[in-house]
């Protein structure tokens, strides 16, 4: 844990990680009742792990349909220049 924390920048930490943490801690003490700890903490780290996947997910999803507005993918011009290069 401590390298990890040393290799991510503050920022990033601060800007990625500490909405995914603050809703997994929401949903572990909301939802988590085992009555044992060890199962409680890996429950969250668990939640923690494909919350932060999700947001991962997302935030790349969008980014690519961002790009290929931007760049006019999907637009037959576009298509018929990249097979003429090709050729």
């Amino acid at each position: 844990m401590y390298s990890l924390i040393r290799l991510i920048p503050i920022r990033t930490l601060l800007l990625q990680q500490l909405p995914t943490l603050s809703l997994s801690i929401a949903v572990a003490e909301i939802f988590y009742k085992f009555h044992s700890f060890t199962l409680e903490c890996l429950a969250f780290l668990l939640t923690w792990y494909v919350v932060d996947l999700f947001f991962q997910l997302g935030k790349r999803y969008i980014r690519s349909c961002i790009h290929f507005r931007r760049n006019g993918v999907g637009n037959e011009h576009n298509v018929t220049v990249a097979r003429q290069k090709s050729e």
